[in-house]
């Protein structure tokens, strides 16, 4: 695929720095017997957070069946290169306007057609303020979006008062045929066409957005089995959509997500041949889940990450001496050890607040050296932000963590070397379910520090940092900004290239560095494992598995 820029492709070189590679093998033919084109796949999942409309969803669980209903202009290979679903062609000559052209004759699932308008209408709604979508800051960049998702008041009490109902950016040619103005010129704009916030979704949607949450339309590899396969807390089943024509063609009959609250139980059905994969092992079978599975497991680097993350509303964490106490407790956190002994080596100690293998990362960013475990530099600046403002013992200090993500061992070892290196009482505070720990992010009513992370949604720097750390990203649950932050942040949308971006994103890290709203942690792999029933099981370079490639003999 090229995007073009007058005569030459843009990006396309940076992308393929993003080579991640495997520990082990994938999936193969392991699978004894002729594989059944029906079969139907079970996987490990969980209760999404938000219903499922494609720019509302914007956590793991919700996205990996999201993924899988709908197709937008392109997806990403398992390199995280871009590939043409829907597009037949993005082009521009300055990198600011650009002009969109579609396949002709694809359909949802319900025999409507999927067309340029089908895309600015997804488009303008999921970017008008009182539609409340998740991932509304995907479409800032547009011309108009100032006037679709203006608001009233500040803080928690604005509320969304849009000048315009569509973007001006926005414009129907033909059938096949969009234009999009952006408000400056941005070389990294068509990378983030793959991500499901710019799906597209039938007219049906718009008339009741509750109940398309509920049983969406969509367009992609699959469809859901029946209007009500999502049984809550219970799972949701996906049937092969025989329509579909993409890259993405489903290899088996569908897909049969069941939720768990524990990857304990998974881990044991795949063993018992009752799960077909899982790619969340619990954390006491990482050492021993290559031979208990022999044959039957894979260790893949992905392009995500892990954080520890400290809300800005904490009265104790503001300021100067806020600022001495999250470098206090980076410093009394030993990433080598715990990566080594509780992970056994699956994760990599964070050098940033991305991972390596995006085009322009750095390991060498200044301020970095704070990740670093430093027991006597963290016992002083803990006593010197003391010195400023007492610290209130007289509750223990909490890391909120989900369950059903297999954190509970690592969360443990991170409070016992905060509490050993700082002498204050640390403990995990457990959630039984993700979706319930990110509502108690989203409602600020932490009481202390929360387990976080972040899984690319298209290969770029920028994707670590703007979703989850600009002033109102979409996944800012804790409220961190700084107007400095913000603006590097756009001097890289605007930079004449993809290197110049880069640089502009390894300098906002700089800043991050001194204010720390996150505590960089590890760099993750992904550990997946399966039933003897099943072949072909891989991940991408995200870390999610490849459903539609999974071959189940009957």
């Amino acid at each position: 695929m090229r995007f073009k820029r007058t005569s030459q492709a843009i990006g396309m070189a940076a992308i393929a720095a993003l080579a991640l590679t495997a520990c082990g093998s994938g999936g193969g033919n392991n699978a004894g017997g002729e594989a059944d084109p029906n079969a139907i796949i079970s996987a490990y999942g969980n209760e999404p957070q938000r219903p499922l409309v494609p720019a509302d969803t914007g956590e793991v669980f919700g996205g990996r069946i999201v993924d899988m209903l709908f197709q937008g202009l392109y997806s990403y290979d398992k390199e995280g290169k871009p590939v043409k679903e829907l597009a037949e062609s993005v082009e521009s000559s300055d990198q600011q306007n650009y002009t969109v052209k579609i396949k002709s004759g694809q359909t949802f699932t319900d025999g409507e057609a999927v067309n340029a308008q089908s895309f600015v209408d997804s488009w303008n709604y999921a970017a008008l303020s009182t539609n409340a979508m998740r991932n509304s800051d995907f479409f800032s960049g547009i011309q108009g979006f100032d006037a679709v998702s203006a608001t009233e008041g500040e803080g928690d009490s604005a509320r969304p008062a849009p000048t315009a109902q569509t973007m001006s950016g926005l414009n129907v040619v033909d059938d096949t045929t969009f234009t999009v103005a952006l408000s400056a010129a941005d070389p990294e704009w068509p990378l983030r066409l793959g991500y499901s916030a710019y799906y597209p979704m039938p007219s049906k949607a718009y008339q009741d957005i509750t109940a398309y949450g509920q049983s969406p339309i969509g367009n992609g590899p699959y469809k859901l089995a029946s209007p009500d396969a999502w049984q809550r807390d219970r799972g949701v089943s996906l049937v092969k959509n025989d329509d579909y024509q993409g890259p993405r063609e489903a290899q088996n009959g569908g897909i049969e997500f069941k939720f768990y609250t524990d990857p304990a139980p998974a881990y044991t059905e795949v063993q018992g041949d009752t799960l077909d994969v899982t790619d969340v092992i619990p954390t006491n079978a990482l050492r021993t889940y290559e031979t208990d599975l022999p044959g039957r497991s894979q260790n893949k680097e992905s392009a995500a990450n892990s954080t520890l993350n400290i809300p800005v509303y904490l009265n104790q964490f503001q300021g100067e001496a806020g600022k001495l106490r999250r470098a206090a407790i980076s410093q009394a956190i030993n990433r080598e050890e715990i990566t080594q002994v509780v992970f056994n080596n699956t994760r990599t100690p964070a050098k940033g607040f991305a991972p390596p293998g995006l085009p322009g990362y750095s390991s060498d960013i200044p301020g970095n050296e704070v990740l670093q475990f430093d027991a006597e530099k963290a016992k002083q600046a803990w006593d010197q932000a003391n010195q400023m403002q007492p610290w209130d013992d007289s509750q223990p200090l909490t890391i909120a963590y989900n369950t059903d993500g297999g954190n509970k061992e690592w969360v443990d070892a991170v409070a016992n070397q905060i509490t050993n290196t700082l002498g204050i009482q640390v403990e995990g505070k457990p959630f039984p379910k993700f979706a319930t720990l990110l509502d108690d992010r989203l409602n600020r009513t932490l009481d202390g520090m929360v387990r976080a992370g972040w899984q690319a949604d298209y290969p770029s720097i920028y994707n670590f940092l703007a979703p989850v750390l600009s002033t109102d990203g979409s996944s800012n649950y804790e409220k961190y900004s700084n107007p400095e932050f913000d603006q590097l942040l756009q001097d890289g949308l605007n930079a004449a290239n993809q290197e110049e971006a880069a640089a502009k994103y390894n300098q906002a890290q700089e800043i991050l560095f001194k204010d720390l709203p996150n505590l960089p942690l590890w760099n993750t792999s992904i550990q997946t494992a399966w039933s003897s029933k099943v072949s072909n099981v891989d991940t991408d370079w995200r870390g999610v598995v490849r459903y539609f490639d999974i071959t189940k003999t009957s």
